[in-house]
């Protein structure tokens, strides 16, 4: 009987501890754990926001964790688990939530309980869906596209024109009718030269305008040949990479040669480098016989050596910013992503990690900014010369007692200059630093180490970390200009599309990620982007076939009726017109006059009075010699625009731009009307129409139309002419067709 009590008790005792740890062990992720969550944690870390990185609405995210540490739940280690200790924590700063109620006690031991019984969390029950940020258009394959048939496409010249005729008739509108012949050659001049075509090119065009379409081609390859072409399109791509001839921030100091690259570019583009080897050379040029190209690896503003702190931290942080502009440079230029984002957290919109991020700085980690010297035919020739030179100083030292100390001076100034011209800022490359994840961004918080590996979002080429240093650029250069890669190629016609319509496809020229806008025509930019590639990635075939289609050949002139459908001619039933930028006025200004030089190359001449320094940049007011060249040549002040110029929407260098607003201020009117330049300007041009003209006001005027718009005036235009220059001069009125819309405007 006694033995049968015994185990009846045990038994009772058995099912009593086997209850209570059921009761523990029973812990329901969704009738117990996700209740919590919802209620304490959501609001900062769930659909709308993450704050930190965190987010807890979706398994795989609340297991990765946040910034700054791991795995926020650690499976089986509550201990370890930064939830439980930040929903604990005694100090209320620290605390989560932040507001409102804290959790209770059970609402901790539950939270407890379930890590360390394994944090069980089924799949398919998360509020929300993680969002595949990798389907995205710009990141799929260019599609092969099929041209549009059109039931009437009498108006179209091109299969450009018939995709952009497909999408008006989507849209119930009709292209415009072509602009004047004269229009149109003011208009294509300006575009690819940044300069007014000249009376004899006007008089040649109108000639041979009879001959129909050779006599349009005529003028495109006329201009396209022109070094003038390579000085125009060169700025734009300056605007992009932030090229500027002083280092930055607060010193500011001169950046004495950075010009070297700018003449790259120039070259470049005027002898239509294609666009793969173009990327390729400004990434590894040193490899490539093109040193100044990899100018554009430093072209953002960078700390000097006595700028930065001299403790160990203070340094670390500077080499991170220097390599992060690399990154940021490689990123928006080529890729048309913000890759710099995912610098202190994975990017908040595109699939960018921050490991994406990490790992390529370790392609260019190795990359210093610095002068380095290099080698060209033309440095050879400088080399050269310095040992002619130094054979002549030899000799004059040795007769200096003769009175030659002059010439020794002389020569040493020459000496000194032929060899400082073979110095380009075009990066110092050396062992890469090793890269690690950091956390939060912060040098003083590194995590893993990371091997050079292309965007996971684009690929899984990733190199051995014992790569070298210029084979690290080099097979980066090789992924970008791949005729197979996503970006690259509708990237570029992208851009080539905005400076010759005003915007592009896709607005966001420098973003082609989810924040940015979708392309107005989808198909004409994979369309486009195949043509660029099967053309060799030839730029100047681009503008050809750009310049000379239907689209790019229409009137400007506003229709009401089509404004009220497409406000913004994103749609193109019209050629958008637009003011010139500032370097074209201050160009065509002194090109009409006859004044403009067109010596080309070389340092850059001064808009102020100084290179470089802290402030109090005093503006030089009158130009003669070597400031009368084109304005792409002047010496660039980073964050210093020019006097009068600048007002014009001219970028400072600081950040990238992608595209120049056009503001409308009052001071453009007076710096435009009352400015030393513009006085003087307007006085050489004056004189040459009197030379003209002779005493004649009628035609002093006549000419003052054809010179400067490539029009005689209209008779009610002469009227109110003849008595401003009667009574004012002739010099009032040229600063008046200076200042006309006419003058400034793209027609």
């Amino acid at each position: 009987m006694y033995a049968i009590t015994a185990y009846l008790t045990l038994l009772a005792a058995s099912i009593a501890i086997g209850i209570a740890n059921a009761d523990a062990a029973d812990i329901d992720f969704v009738r117990d754990v996700q209740p919590i969550l919802q209620t304490h944690c959501y609001s900062c870390h769930g659909q709308a926001k993450q704050k930190s990185g965190l987010r807890l609405d979706i398994k795989s995210e609340a297991f990765e964790g946040g910034e700054g540490w791991g795995s926020s739940i650690v499976p089986e280690d509550s201990t370890d688990s930064p939830l439980i200790e930040l929903v604990s924590s005694d100090d209320e700063y620290s605390r989560m939530p932040p507001e409102g109620e804290p959790l209770s006690d059970s609402e901790i031991r539950t939270l407890t309980d379930w890590i360390d019984e394994g944090a069980m969390w089924p799949d398919g029950v998360d509020l929300a869906q993680v969002e595949d940020r990798t389907d995205h258009w710009s990141l799929k394959p260019i599609a092969l596209t099929e041209v549009p048939a059109l039931d009437d496409d009498e108006w179209t010249r091109s299969d450009l024109d018939r995709f952009i005729l497909a999408k008006l008739e989507q849209n119930g509108l009709t292209p415009s009718s072509p602009a004047p012949a004269v229009t149109w050659l003011r208009r294509v001049t300006f575009d690819l030269t940044g300069l007014p075509p000249t009376p004899e090119e006007v008089d040649e065009f109108v000639k041979r305008e009879s001959d129909g379409e050779s006599a349009y081609a005529a003028v495109v390859d006329r201009l396209l040949a022109s070094p003038r072409y390579g000085e125009r399109w060169a700025q734009h791509w300056l605007d992009v990479v932030r090229y500027a001839d002083t280092h930055g921030f607060e010193v500011n100091t001169d950046r004495p040669h950075a010009w070297p690259y700018r003449d790259y570019v120039i070259e470049a583009f005027n002898r239509d480098t294609p666009y793969d080897r173009f990327i390729k050379e400004q990434i590894v040029g040193d490899a490539m016989g093109q040193d100044a190209a990899t100018g554009f690896l430093v072209t953002a503003s960078v700390l000097l050596p006595g700028q930065i702190g001299k403790d160990a931290p203070s340094k670390r942080l500077a080499r991170q910013d220097a390599i992060d502009e690399i990154v940021n440079n490689i990123g928006q230029t080529f890729l048309g992503l913000s890759v710099g984002c995912a610098r202190c957290h994975d990017h908040k919109f595109d699939a960018i990690s921050a490991k994406d991020y990490y790992a390529m700085q370790a392609f260019v980690a190795g990359v210093e900014y610095a002068d380095r010297e290099i080698r060209s035919p033309q440095t050879d020739a400088l080399k050269k010369s310095a040992e002619e030179l130094r054979e002549q100083l030899a000799s004059i030292e040795q007769q200096l007692a003769t009175g030659l100390l002059d010439q020794k001076g002389a020569l040493e100034k020459r000496i000194k200059t032929a060899e400082t011209e073979k110095l380009a800022f075009a990066g110092k490359f050396r062992e890469p630093d090793d890269i690690h994840l950091l956390r939060r961004g912060d040098p003083e918080q590194p995590a893993e180490r990371v091997a050079p590996a292309v965007l996971s979002a684009l690929g899984d080429l990733t190199l051995p970390v014992e790569t070298g240093e210029q084979d690290r650029r080099r097979i980066l250069a090789d992924w970008i200009a791949d005729p197979h890669h996503p970006l690259t190629a509708r990237v570029m016609v992208n851009r080539l599309w905005q400076w010759h319509f005003g915007v592009g496809l896709v607005e966001t020229a420098n973003d082609f990620g989810r924040n940015g806008t979708p392309p107005s025509h989808p198909e004409l930019l994979d369309w486009l982007a195949t043509q660029f590639i099967d053309s060799g990635w030839s730029m100047k075939s681009m503008h050809r076939m750009i310049v000379l289609s239907a689209t790019y050949r229409q009137d400007a002139v506003i229709r009401p009726d089509a404004a009220a459908l497409d406000a913004d001619v994103r749609l193109l039933w019209r050629y958008p017109s637009r003011r010139l930028e500032g370097e074209a006025i201050r160009d065509s200004m002194l090109a009409v006059n006859g004044q403009l030089n067109l010596k080309m190359g070389g340092r850059g001449f001064l808009l102020f009075k100084q290179r470089g320094g802290l402030s109090g940049f005093t503006p030089i007011e009158s130009f003669t010699g070597e400031g009368l060249r084109r304005m792409i040549y002047a010496h660039k002040v980073r964050r210093e625009p020019d006097a009068i110029f600048g007002a014009f929407d001219c970028p400072d260098g600081g950040q990238s731009t992608a595209r120049r607003t056009e503001s409308t201020t009052p001071i453009q009117a007076l710096n435009l009307f009352n400015s030393r330049f513009t006085i003087e300007q307007a006085e050489k041009f004056s004189a040459s129409l009197e030379q003209l003209a002779g005493d004649d006001v009628t035609e002093q005027i006549r000419e003052a139309y054809w010179l400067g718009l490539n029009r005689l005036p209209e008779p009610d235009e002469l009227a109110d002419a003849l008595p401003v220059v009667r009574e004012h001069g002739l010099k009032t009125f040229c600063r008046a067709l200076f200042n006309s819309n006419e003058f400034l405007f793209l027609p």
